[in-house]
């Protein structure tokens, strides 16, 4: 993890030309972005959609990040606002394939694999954003809650707190009894 002022000296240089300054902070900032991506819209894919459009975005408006050792904070508001527009424009993509799908059932998934991924998303559905975002980058992705606390710009008291809270609920969801999906 980068320091603040590794981070303020690598956006300095990259508003100066040096693309690869860039590169590197986006190294740096890729998977707490991509967690912060799936938090909202809970779907892989969609989520390294939003997380690449963020960060087009970020490169292209480079010199609207004010504070330079606060850019994990703004890229993370860019994520979540792009993650938010995903959302929504998911929810009118669905209502037109939802008539279209009306007369073709989708077929049943075969892999185990698949359907537990579907069921932790599903379970996770009860977490607030912030407590998914804090859920992925310290259980999934083997963070720290000081680097949670950083990047987030929490406090790592409120990291434990938020964690402790969305185990808490995604014990009360996974221990309910899987709903069996009739295909009459």
């Amino acid at each position: 993890m980068l320091s603040a002022s590794e981070v303020e000296n690598l956006v300095i240089r990259a508003r100066n030309g040096e693309n690869e300054c860039f590169s590197t902070l986006v190294r740096a900032h890729y998977r707490v972005a991509y967690c912060s991506a799936l938090a909202i819209v809970r779907a892989a894919p969609e989520a390294e959609d939003v997380v690449q459009d963020a960060l087009v975005s970020a490169f292209t408006d480079l010199e609207s990040c004010r504070e330079p050792s606060r850019f994990s904070g703004w890229l993370l508001t860019i994520v979540r606002h792009r993650a938010l527009m995903s959302l929504r424009r998911r929810g009118r993509v669905r209502r037109m394939q939802e008539a279209a799908a009306a007369e073709d059932p989708p077929e049943p998934a075969a892999q185990s694999d698949v359907l537990l991924r579907e069921r932790l998303l599903a379970a996770a559905e009860v977490l607030t954003d912030r407590q998914a975002e804090v859920l992925f980058l310290h259980d999934l992705e083997g963070w720290t809650h000081p680097e949670i606390a950083a990047v987030l710009e929490i406090s790592e008291v409120l990291s434990r707190q938020v964690l402790f809270e969305a185990r808490k609920k995604m014990r009360g969801r996974l221990s309910e009894p899987v709903q069996e999906v009739s295909h009459d």
